[in-house]
């Protein structure tokens, strides 16, 4: 499992993974403006690669230029899939290549999230987590947003709260949380049962109310777009979704609970690093 972290990684890893394949490039896309990722899949599709580009129906911040982008990517022989209107908002950062390596994220391929935000994301060709993709990314084209089973995946609105309510709850020693958006009170409930039981609790970011033994601080420095929490140091989980109501319950969000040592490691170091950042 590859790590990737923002702005350190810069969009190479994504040039080169496009640039690798041979049969498909299968990408979700809610935002777009790095015109070299474009133009990577669309120069995929001139040499016969099948590249299906599956577009968010809504993004309230951006929507005419997201409309222009399908029409120059379906114009220039992508296949573009808009996401059904059942859920609130389609918000994955996931691209599969050649079914055989997957790129999960919480970061879009903007300038502002790969180069001036903290994210992060992994690159793995683990064969059951690409399965799941294939699967979620099947039922997303087909408008079956909730007949998707996951069994790796947090996915949202599908099992996110009952997998991340577990992962909070298994915390023994110490919680290590990077969310700008962490106002879901049933979430913070559990957040300060942790702590009154003796759990480190440490946020960077931001919480709609104070919480009893949990510390928290803004992202120094540079835009904080990563959620993840990484629990006792042995376990870490990263995706598109905040601890925030809609993104749990109403939206279609991504994420992953990896137990990958390196993995585990490199989100630590770059937690405690920021953290001490805010100190210093």
């Amino acid at each position: 499992m590859q790590v990737i972290i923002q702005p350190r990684d810069g969009i190479e890893p994504f040039l080169e993974g496009i640039r690798q394949a041979e049969e498909s490039v299968e990408v979700i896309l809610y935002r777009l403006d790095r015109l070299e990722i474009e133009q990577e899949l669309v120069f995929a599709a001139a040499r016969g690669v099948h590249v299906h580009a599956l577009v968010t129906y809504t993004n309230k911040e951006d929507l005419k230029e997201i409309r222009k982008l399908e029409r120059r990517l379906a114009e220039r022989g992508v296949k573009v899939t808009r996401t059904a209107e059942d859920l609130v908002r389609y918000h994955t950062k996931m691209m599969i290549i050649d079914r055989r390596m997957l790129y999960l994220l919480t970061f879009n391929f903007t300038f502002l999230d790969i180069h001036h935000s903290r994210s992060f994301g992994v690159i793995t060709d683990k064969h059951n987590l690409i399965a799941e993709a294939v699967r979620l990314f099947e039922a997303d084209v087909n408008g079956q947003s909730n007949r998707v089973e996951a069994e790796h995946f947090v996915i949202s609105p599908v099992n996110s709260r009952r997998k991340l309510s577990e992962f909070i709850l298994g915390a023994k020693k110490q919680l290590l949380i990077y969310d700008g958006k962490l106002t879901d009170s049933r979430m913070i409930k559990l957040l300060e049962s942790q702590a009154e039981a003796g759990v480190e609790i440490k946020v960077i970011g931001a919480m709609s109310r104070t919480a009893l033994g949990v510390e928290v601080r803004a992202m120094p420095l540079i835009r904080l777009h990563a959620q993840a929490i990484i629990r006792d140091g042995r376990e870490a989980f990263f995706g598109s979704q905040s601890l925030r109501k809609v993104e749990l319950d109403q939206r279609r969000e991504v994420g992953l609970i990896t137990s990958d040592a390196g993995a585990v490691r490199s989100f630590k170091v770059i937690f405690e690093m920021d953290w001490g950042d805010i100190i210093n």
